[in-house]
């Protein structure tokens, strides 16, 4: 599910969700077992498609993508789990803000849990610019997965976010 629609929804998630990255995010360092802190990759261009993943116990989060144009760029992955155990969150993003990347396809994945909020940006916050969010018939989220969609992508990329709620048992 995308993010909540009317105003008192999208004004729950706006509270909610840099509030449980930034909780996520520091107890990723934590976690014993874990990869420490956040992990940077190049985005290459040149029409390949390219994989990254990380892991965080039984989770994990892979960004698939294709992209023309341009040199190497470097980007960053963070996942993390809350202290109760129930969400996971994967973020990707470029550091710099906007990728000028021509991306023709992207798909982000998790494994071990159900995505519960995603988004994707045309630019990430740096300094004083703000995120920039695609217009939601620009990709599509499912159960696990968050992509373009064809057709109606317009090409540009610079961050995703999702917090997936992971399978708890109750006694």
């Amino acid at each position: 599910m995308a993010a909540p629609t009317g105003r008192s929804g999208r004004r729950a998630w706006a509270a909610l969700v840099p509030a449980a990255l930034l909780c996520l995010a520091a107890s990723a360092a934590a976690e014993p077992g874990a990869e420490p802190g956040t992990a940077g990759f190049d985005v290459r261009p040149g029409g390949e498609v390219h994989s990254f993943s990380r892991s965080l116990g039984d989770y994990s989060c892979t960004f698939t993508y294709s992209a023309q144009g341009g040199t190497n760029e470097q980007w960053q992955m963070n996942v993390g789990i809350s202290e109760d155990n129930g969400l996971f969150s994967c973020s990707i993003w470029r550091p710099q803000g906007k990728s000028y990347l021509f991306f023709t396809q992207f798909k982000a994945e998790v494994k071990g849990a159900k995505i519960e909020y995603a988004m994707a940006y045309s630019q990430a916050a740096v300094g004083a610019q703000n995120d920039i969010p695609l217009k939601q018939e620009e990709f599509e989220v499912a159960e696990t997965t968050v992509s373009h969609r064809e057709g109606k992508f317009r090409f540009e990329l610079s961050k995703l976010m999702i917090v997936a709620k992971t399978p708890r048992d109750e006694l």
